[in-house]
């Protein structure tokens, strides 16, 4: 018997038909024939349920996200810090949050990898990553990966990448990002790669921040077409040639430490043009020498019309009247001042429509709350009423604004953060905006716009810390008492503690600590502020103002860690204990000259430090009051821990874990006294020394 037979695509078995019989010789008949379409026509009728079959055997057989990551993880060497990596039944991600160290969620999705300071080695296995369709961020900052950079090109909806302080070596091939169109953020910072910068970084579409700083790249800059360049970090490497006109305007930084570049923003170029031929026609001759006339009667006429125009501007400016600005009447806000009339911060606030006046139509806040319960208002309802300027710092102005129902509200100008795309910082703001700690200070909405960013806070009753510690005496307040001090301590440890928990992917999750970034509530119970910075804020601005910056591991080998805010918490502990401003570590620069607190406090305690307790006593605020008897063991406690996170080597510095556990260790003593500051301070001195 003759058969006809179908490979099945699933399990390659055979379907077989019989056919009539026939010899091997035989002509084929009609019966023959008939009976063979009959066979090919129920074939055609089984078809789409063979296809059906094996679609199903296929999803049933698809990769899950826990099998990919646990893939990837597979080609990692000393991955210790990925220990919550592993299958069980919890999924990886619920909304937002994940239950994987580094794994970043949006939606019940994962949303990119953010594997920084892990110590982590081996292959980055892009090819395993393919399957997960959401990602868009990699991030694996300061680990020990080297070798060849991977080949992310594969994964065509990354947004951001992030190699930097690694030790990666060796040429980039050309075409090693092409096709990456969404790609909008590369960082190669400090590794070994060679050779010219890969051609495809220049051709892509949204690239707007580049760091390619402290490689060994050579040959000449390609030309960059891109428009939205915002930072393109090519400094310290052996690159030659001129500089693009693309890039001509970015900081001479941005170009430092290779020798052989030129061009704006550095020295020109030197020119390769022929020396001039010395025999000049008579015509030519005769118009230079017209030229030479004219040219400084043209001056003297523009300078005359220009001084004239200065005048006018001067008379007119002398006519018109001062605005009225007054002193707010509340004492604690004596610092602040009260705009009468507020037409002014009005004006200077994003309108939403060109000409559009700011009565008739304003900008759209973006609310990072989910309470169905809180009432929603609009920047123009913030400026109802009278608006109050609390201050201006570094980043920018802040004002209180009242709204309609009496809600007291703060709105934070930032005018450094146009390096930031839209959907980057909308992504951090969504990060930021879920926290919520009884000492973080909540952000409830913001505003983008290129130029500049606007947060809404809630407003703190009782100012910041940095007021009740060094202008309390100009508001008519009494000092910080030592539970009090004490208490603050003990809240700014906790919110920081939990900025850490929160933000694992951020090297420094404050990053910006200090005594003017610590507000008070009604109960004086601190709020941390200005959190959560680094990743929006211009790069310059960063590295100038913010106290991450100046802690010793950046000033000494231009690193941030991870034990970067428990410096920023010890010089706060030696401030609120000594009530000594620390000019040195906040003012611009690396330093001001000026004696570092740190030191001052060692100089104080020498190395008896039980000694020196009963003979040094100038080193505490004495606006702390009288003490309980004993509480002066406790303030020393505390001060030792604060050095402790002062040590300039990183190594020996405690971690945050074990400030926060030694910090809220310590206890007020309930024995009164009744004696001064001094007398309770010996007095405990001595019974420590029994």
């Amino acid at each position: 018997m003759h058969s006809i037979s179908h490979a099945n695509p699933v399990s390659n078995t055979k379907l077989v038909f019989p056919l009539p019989p026939h010899t091997a010789d035989a002509t084929p008949t009609a019966s023959t024939a008939a009976a063979t379409a009959t066979a090919m026509a129920f074939v055609r009728q089984l078809q789409p349920f063979i296809l059906l079959l094996f679609s199903m055997v296929s999803i049933s057989y698809a990769v899950s996200d826990s099998e990919v990551l646990l893939k990837f993880k597979s080609s990692l060497t000393n991955h210790t810090a990925l220990k919550s990596w592993k299958n069980n039944a919890k999924p990886i991600c619920h909304g937002k949050r994940t239950n994987w160290t580094g794994v970043v969620c949006h939606k019940g999705s994962i949303l990119g990898l953010e594997l920084d300071n892990m110590g982590l080695s081996g292959t980055i296995d892009a090819n395993a990553l393919i399957a997960l369709s959401n990602l868009r961020t990699l991030s694996f900052r300061n680990n020990n990966f080297n070798g060849s950079v991977p080949k992310f090109n594969k994964l065509t909806g990354l947004r951001s990448i992030s190699l930097s302080y690694n030790r990666f070596s060796g040429h980039i091939p050309g075409n090693a990002f092409e096709g990456m169109v969404r790609l909008n953020k590369l960082y190669l910072s400090k590794n070994r790669f060679t050779g010219p910068i890969p051609a495809s970084v220049a051709t892509l579409p949204k690239l707007w921040d580049l760091k390619l700083d402290g490689n060994r790249f050579s040959g000449k800059i390609p030309d960059f077409k891109q428009k939205g360049l915002h930072v393109v970090d090519l400094s310290n490497n052996q690159l030659e040639g001129p500089i693009p006109s693309n890039l001509r305007k970015m900081n001479a930084d941005m170009f430092a430490g290779n020798k052989g570049l030129c061009g704006a923003p550095l020295k020109p170029c030197e020119s390769t043009l022929a020396e001039p031929n010395d025999e000049v026609p008579p015509y030519l001759k005769k118009m230079i020498s017209t030229w030479f006339i004219l040219m400084p009667i043209a001056v003297g006429i523009f300078l005359l019309l220009a001084i004239v125009a200065f005048i006018i501007i001067i008379q007119r400016k002398k006519q018109q009247p001062a605005p009225k600005v007054k002193a707010s009447s509340n004492p604690k806000t004596k610092t602040c001042l009260h705009v009468e009339d507020h037409a002014t911060v009005v004006a200077s606030l994003p309108r939403s429509g060109k000409g559009a006046k700011p009565a008739e139509a304003g900008p759209k806040l973006t609310f990072l709350r989910d309470d169905d319960d809180q009432d929603k208002f609009d920047l123009l309802d913030l400026l109802q009423g009278s608006a109050e300027i609390l201050g201006s710092g570094c980043f920018g102005a802040s004002y209180k604004t009242t709204l309609p129902n009496g809600t007291a509200m703060v709105v934070k100008r930032y005018k450094h953060m146009n390096g930031a795309g839209k959907e980057d910082f909308q992504e951090h703001m969504r990060r930021i905006g879920r926290l919520k700690h009884s000492n973080v200070l909540n952000i409830v909405a913001y505003y983008y716009r290129k130029e500049e960013k606007l947060l809404v806070c809630d407003f703190a009753k009782n100012c910041s810390l940095a007021v009740h510690l060094h202008a309390h005496q100009t508001l008519g307040q009494p000092g910080l008492d030592w539970p009090t001090r004490l208490k603050i301590v003990k809240g700014v440890a906790k919110g920081l503690a939990y900025l850490h928990k929160e933000l694992p992917s951020l090297v420094a999750p404050h990053g910006h600590l200090k005594s003017s970034n610590v507000l008070l509530n009604g109960n004086l119970e601190p709020l941390l502020t200005d959190y959560a910075l680094i990743p929006v804020v211009n790069l310059e601005t960063a590295h100038e103002f913010m106290v991450a910056y100046k802690s010793p591991e950046y000033v000494q080998h231009g690193r941030v860690t991870r034990k970067t805010d428990v410096w920023g918490l010890c010089v706060l502990i030696l401030e609120i204990m000594t009530g000594k401003f620390p000019s040195n570590f906040l003012l611009r620069g690396k330093g001001s000259g000026e004696e570092d607190i740190v030191k001052w406090v060692k100089s104080k305690l020498g190395d008896d430090q039980r000694e020196t307790l009963l003979t040094n006593l100038e080193v505490f605020d004495r606006e702390m009051g009288a003490i309980g008897v004993g509480d002066g063991k406790t303030m020393m406690q505390l001060l030792k821990i604060g050095l402790s996170c002062c040590e300039d080597d990183v190594q020996k510095r405690l971690d945050l874990k074990e400030a926060v556990g030694r910090i809220e260790g310590l206890k007020l003593r309930n024995i009164s006294c009744d004696g001064d500051f001094y007398s309770a301070i010996a007095s405990d001195g001595e019974d420590e020394g029994k």
